[in-house]
Formats: structure tokens, C-alpha cells, sequence
């Protein structure tokens, strides 16, 4: 019953949250297409409930074509690839507040596992059965992993503490992750990646193959 009454919230809150923070999305807005050339809005595929894709929906901040560039899917400290405003909004998670949009959709929850590239971590084909259980409910906003150090755990302790969250969803839970969150955007906490923290088991000689070729994309 609390996945309805889920649903039921994050509609309730999405709507009220959009319209008493237009003035900063406004804002926002014009301050990025003031700043840098490209679009407002930095849209990107992600695996969302059942490993569906949808487009999730982000403020942008970096320059066009960024995830093609440098480091690729990671940005530490002093990225060139972030601009002035995106610094900014990195750091105040005003970046993430397009996705009410997507929660309105239905493409999102508040609060979830936050949905993973379509190739990174790894290709979805490529998850455990077990991993595979966090895409049981909708991708969040803000989830357990983001709680238990966001950017900064490993990939594998990433999905388990996702799936963990599947099997004691409650509205509870979602509480306590709900104000952790708040506290870790007011404190900037583990916003940073520090490392590359995909990791895994030597890639068959198919997956080998995809990444030569997201290699040779990132490099051109």
C-alpha cells in the first residue's frame, strides 16, 4: 500500500516544490545561458523502474559535450569542464531540481536508488539477478546510497545498499533519508568524486569490445 501512497507524495510535493522555487529555476536558467553557449537543460538516458530508459533532466553545468571529454562520466575538484555557475549549482544540488519534472512524469521518485547510466556502471545486460532488484522501484532525487556516502562508495556497495532499500521500503525510511539528504546538501558532504568507483570481475570479450568503443568516442 505505501508504494500508492508514495506515488501520491512525490506528486503532491513535486508540483508544490516547482512552483514555490520558479523563481530560482528561473533564475537559474538565465544565468547558465547567460554564462556558457547550449541548452538550459542537460538531458542524458538513464535506467529507470523495470531498467527502462528514460531521460533524466538536470540544470546544465558543463560545457557542451563534457561527458565526451576529459575524465568522461567523472568530475573532481576543479574540473575545467564545470562552468562558474555550475559550481555553483553543483554544490547547492539546484542542478537536480529539473528532475521534479521527472517525478511528475512518473519517470522518478523523491526518494530512491538514483538511476545509473545506460552504460555506466556497466550495461544493464550485465547486472546480477540480485543487482538487478533495485529497479523494482522508481529511481530517486536522493536514495540510502546517497546517505551512506553518495559519490564517494564503490559501485557494488552502491546497488546493495539500493537494492537493501527495495526490500525495507517505508515511509520511515524515506524520512530519515529525506532529512539526511538536506543535511548533506546544506554541508556539501561526499558531493565530490574523488576516485573512479566502478569496479569489477575481468569484462567478457563483448563487453571488452563496447568499452574500446566508448573509449575511442571519449577520445575524439
Amino acid at each position: 500500500m505505501y508504494r500508492f501512497f508514495k506515488r501520491a507524495i512525490d506528486i503532491l510535493i513535486s508540483f508544490l516544490a516547482l512552483l514555490i522555487l520558479f523563481p530560482v529555476l528561473l533564475i537559474t536558467a538565465a544565468a547558465i545561458k547567460l554564462e556558457s553557449k547550449g541548452p538550459v537543460i542537460f538531458k542524458q538516458d538513464r535506467l529507470g523502474l523495470d531498467a527502462k530508459v528514460f531521460k533524466i533532466y538536470k540544470f546544465r553545468s558543463m560545457c557542451v559535450g563534457a561527458e565526451h571529454t576529459g575524465s568522461g562520466v567523472y568530475s573532481g575538484k576543479g574540473d575545467a569542464r564545470v562552468t562558474k555557475v555550475g559550481r555553483i549549482i553543483r554544490a547547492t544540488s539546484i542542478d537536480e531540481l529539473p528532475q521534479l519534472v521527472n517525478i511528475l512524469k512518473g519517470d522518478m521518485s523523491l526518494i530512491g536508488p538514483r538511476p545509473p547510466l545506460t552504460y555506466h556502471p556497466w550495461p544493464v545486460e550485465e547486472y546480477t539477478e540480485d543487482q538487478l532488484r533495485m529497479f523494482s522501484v522508481r529511481p530517486g532525487v536522493t536514495g540510502w546510497a546517497q546517505v551512506n556516502g553518495r559519490k564517494d562508495v564503490e559501485w557494488n556497495r552502491r546497488i546493495e545498499l539500493n537494492c537493501w532499500y527495495t526490500e525495507n521500503l517505508s515511509f520511515w525510511l524515506d524520512l530519515k533519508i529525506f532529512f539526511i539528504s538536506i543535511f548533506k546538501v546544506f554541508t556539501n558532504a561526499d558531493n565530490e568524486n574523488t576516485k573512479e568507483t566502478a569496479t569489477r570481475k575481468a569484462p567478457s570479450a563483448e563487453t571488452s569490445a563496447k568499452e574500446t568503443e566508448l573509449q575511442e568516442a571519449l577520445t575524439k
